[in-house]
């Protein structure tokens, strides 16, 4: 929540009346008046029935979860180097809150996600992010394929991460200029749809005996070891 009224897009704050006292959540409201942002009292039970698993207070923020759509990839002020994370049927918003601070903390300039068969941005899923998702910019897309040759037409490569692949992260360098990188669910992997519109399949070395992590802690992988070395010099 504290995030939300950082990043300038909550519109409210609401607390539940009589639990301003706790430390937490009196900073809470300090910091949210500090930045303008109004602060409303409510019983207990209205929060329950807005904000699950709330913790004694809301935040209601401008434009709402996924304001970005798929025709917005087509205008979008990308840069040169930029790198786009695509989640491909990512359904526990835990994974997604996680892939969310991964993609934030490597500089990702934006989030892709499917709309079907995709997490929303539930609570659970900001507090998973640390916040990030109320900073990066996050796309929710009806079709992902779509969405893909998108950003393809805008110059991007890119890589799909699938653990069949025959390149090892360690094979070759990450390709130069913009790149697009697209994590699959832990179960399914990439849909062969979008597996078919990756330019590059790659897979990480996995040296014990699990053979495989879970999909954030991929991401993270895949963009400090492979991605962000392919741009520290320039």
């Amino acid at each position: 929540m504290a995030e939300a009224i950082r990043s300038g897009r909550a519109l409210e704050l609401v607390v539940v009346d009589g639990s301003g006292s706790a430390p937490a959540l009196r900073e809470l409201v300090r910091e949210a008046r500090s930045a303008g942002v109004p602060v409303r009292f409510e019983l207990e039970s209205v929060l329950d029935r807005v904000a699950q698993g709330h913790r004694g207070a809301a935040v209601r923020v401008a434009g709402g979860a996924g304001a970005l759509n798929e025709r917005d990839l087509s205008t979008w002020s990308f840069g040169l180097e930029d790198i786009v994370v695509v989640l491909d049927g990512i359904t526990d918003p835990q994974n997604l809150g996680a892939a969310a601070r991964s993609a934030e903390a490597a500089g990702a300039a934006m989030l892709i996600t499917r709309v079907h068969r995709g997490a929303g941005v539930t609570g659970a899923a900001v507090r998973a992010s640390a916040g990030s998702l109320m900073h990066l910019p996050h796309a929710r897309v009806a079709n992902l394929s779509r969405a893909i040759e998108r950003l393809k037409a805008r110059g991007f490569v890119v890589l799909g991460l699938a653990g069949q692949a025959e390149t090892s992260i360690l094979d070759e360098p990450c390709p130069d200029g913009p790149v697009a990188l697209v994590v699959g669910s832990e179960g399914k992997g990439l849909s062969r749809l979008v597996r078919e519109r990756c330019d590059l399949l790659v897979r990480l070395p996995m040296r014990g005996r699990v053979g495989s992590l879970n999909a954030s802690a991929a991401l993270a992988a895949v963009l400090y070891a492979f991605v962000l070395p392919s741009r520290r010099d320039r």
